[in-house]
């Protein structure tokens, strides 16, 4: 779940980082209003979830109530232009109207997940307001990054050396510790997999400001805060999006092709694996989907019934390697969602392999399914069948 602007700064604010002073809104009249009582300099921002806000217009200055409401409706008047991160655009629903900062200097900090050291890590760079990747092709050199060992936490140390070793101005160094240290506890707070400020603001008057809040939640920690739910029902999802989230599993978990062979496999490198397998076997893809970390039968059914009621798929090819997914726990979650889904049923290619595999296929066996041991085995199974159907 990536969060929107506004959203982000909400958590960012309740972790003691100070942001702009600010107002969400949804009309022009309100933009208006809202400056009209607080006479000042303002900037209104477009609140979507795709980059590159200030190169297609959605971005402007309002000196007085009037002007608020002239760009407001501007920027509401059409949609986010499309680009490399979503090529269908997005409308826009909503602003945020937030003071104008007299900026000196502008710097980044993020923390991510380091997959290879299996560790969160900072990621600083003198060089704010601009894309990370364009940071790293222009200037590598001003990149600084620190893994965190989970068993010991953070510490201000590791806020204070980052600074030097980014050679953030001298401004920051007093307050990036804090600001460093509240971005790690939300980060672990709120079950994310990104927390980023770019451009982490110095004024001219000293202060550290969040100037741009980028927040990516993992889905899967979405029940340990319910209010997220209520954030969930306005950001803007396609119709794949939003059958993934009824269907409980995470939004970018799920997306339709025109094939026929569905597909389902726990991680998106093991689904992404299983459609090449089947594309190699000569098949059409009819869908991608990460099952995620758990495969109960709840989860199985719903996928099963997310795949066959919405795709053109008329074989569907089970992929699972049994790490944190147990295979029997899997077998059972497959057995016990055919025997309940109202569904038309469609045959299933089951791959097993890992933790508890054979019980896994015992289990499979004894109600009558018959399960592969490789994926490319599995993959041109599915094919074959896929061939049988269309006759």
């Amino acid at each position: 779940m990536n969060l929107m602007e506004y959203q982000g700064k909400e958590l960012f604010k309740r972790a003691g980082i100070a942001v702009p002073r600010g107002e969400h809104a949804f009309t022009p009249d309100a933009v208006g209003t809202f400056i009209e009582e607080n006479p000042g300099e303002w900037v209104v921002k477009a609140q979507v979830l795709m980059g590159g806000r200030g190169k297609a217009g959605k971005i402007k200055m309002a000196s007085d109530a009037a002007q608020g409401r002239r760009v407001a409706e501007e920027i509401l008047a059409t949609p986010m232009p499309p680009n490399r991160q979503n090529p269908q655009g997005e409308p826009i629903k909503s602003l945020l109207v937030e003071e104008k900062l007299d900026i000196a200097k502008e710097a980044y900090c993020a923390v991510a997940i380091d997959r290879a050291a299996r560790k969160p890590v900072f990621i600083v760079s003198r060089y704010g307001g601009m894309d990370i990747e364009e940071v790293s092709e222009r200037h590598p050199e001003s990149i600084e990054k620190f893994p965190v060992d989970t068993a010991i936490g953070y510490s201000p140390f590791i806020g204070r050396a980052l600074a030097f070793a980014a050679q953030l101005d001298p401004g920051y160094r007093k307050q990036f510790p804090a600001i460093a240290g509240a971005l790690y506890e939300l980060f672990f707070r709120y079950g994310a997999k990104l927390v980023e400020i770019n451009p982490l603001a110095l004024t001219s008057d000293g202060r550290v400001i969040a100037s741009d809040a980028k927040v990516e939640l993992d889905d899967d920690a979405l029940f340990k805060n319910p209010e997220f739910a209520q954030w969930h029902a306005v950001l803007p999802l396609d119709e794949d999006e939003t059958l993934a989230a009824q269907a409980g599993v995470g939004i970018r978990n799920f997306r339709r092709f025109p094939g026929d062979v569905g597909t389902m496999a726990n991680g998106a490198g093991l689904a992404m694996a299983t459609m090449d397998a089947v594309s190699n076997a000569g098949g059409q893809i009819a869908n991608f989907l990460d099952v995620g970390g758990g495969a109960n039968a709840q989860r199985v059914r719903n996928c099963y019934e997310l795949v066959v009621n919405n795709t053109g798929a008329t074989v569907f090819f089970i992929n699972i390697f049994g790490g944190i997914t147990r295979g029997d726990e899997v077998a059972r979650g497959v057995v016990e969602a055919m025997r309940e889904t109202r569904s038309r049923k469609i045959p299933l290619v089951i791959r097993l392999t890992g933790t508890n595999e054979e019980e896994g296929r015992r289990i499979l066996a004894q109600a009558g399914m018959t399960p592969v041991e490789t994926m490319d085995e599995g993959a041109s199974e599915a094919v074959r069948l896929a061939a049988e159907m269309r006759g």
